[in-house]
């Protein structure tokens, strides 16, 4: 499907990444607080992972590309206004994560981290790498934060985000690149 991320077991291929953890989760066996067996904490993993595509992933995404992936590395410029409306909508969903879902809870299901915290704080880094402070002004959502890095470990944490914390320092794209990646893009983003 030329899709990424894409895992192939065998003879066996899946190409969406919450279809991928799944499945790795279901495969490995993995202790119960990642994807729990308990009908009504798996129901509330699989709600946040059905809302996190359309909210939180789009406008993490959105504002790595208006922030730094289109006037830095692609060399195309943003409006002020537009960046402003992605960050604003960015806001929005932030607020939305922590009164929906966070709540008063150490981590999004609970009291246990679970798939979606893994998915969630992914999402997060993507507008921190932009240098957004998303956690700034949040102290429920900074907190949540510092239990995910305990919970993953704090090496494996930095290992798991090295690279998109460093997107902000990324050279302009090679022109050739650059002309193959607008169309697409540009329909994606804007």
């Amino acid at each position: 499907m030329k899709k990424v991320p894409a895992l192939k077991d065998g003879d066996f291929t899946l190409t969406e990444s919450v279809a991928i953890l799944l499945y790795l989760m279901r495969k490995y066996k993995v202790p119960d607080y990642w994807y729990p067996q308990d009908l009504q904490a798996c129901a509330r993993v699989d709600e946040y992972l059905a809302w996190q595509h359309t909210t939180l992933r789009r406008n993490c995404l959105r504002a790595l590309w208006h922030k730094v992936m289109l006037p830095v590395f692609l060399g195309e410029p943003v409006s002020p206004q537009m960046l402003a409306a992605t960050l604003a909508e960015l806001d929005e969903t932030l607020q939305l994560l922590e009164d929906k879902f966070l709540q008063n809870k150490a981590f999004l299901i609970g009291s246990h981290i679970s798939l979606a915290d893994l998915v969630a704080i992914t999402e997060l880094m993507h507008p921190v790498g932009a240098g957004c402070q998303v956690f700034e002004g949040r102290p429920k959502l900074a907190a949540w934060r510092q239990r995910v890095e305990a919970a993953v470990g704090e090496d494996l944490f930095q290992e798991a985000h090295k690279v998109i914390l460093k997107v902000k320092d990324s050279p302009p794209a090679d022109p050739t690149i650059k002309q193959k990646l607008m169309p697409g893009l540009l329909a994606m983003i804007r």
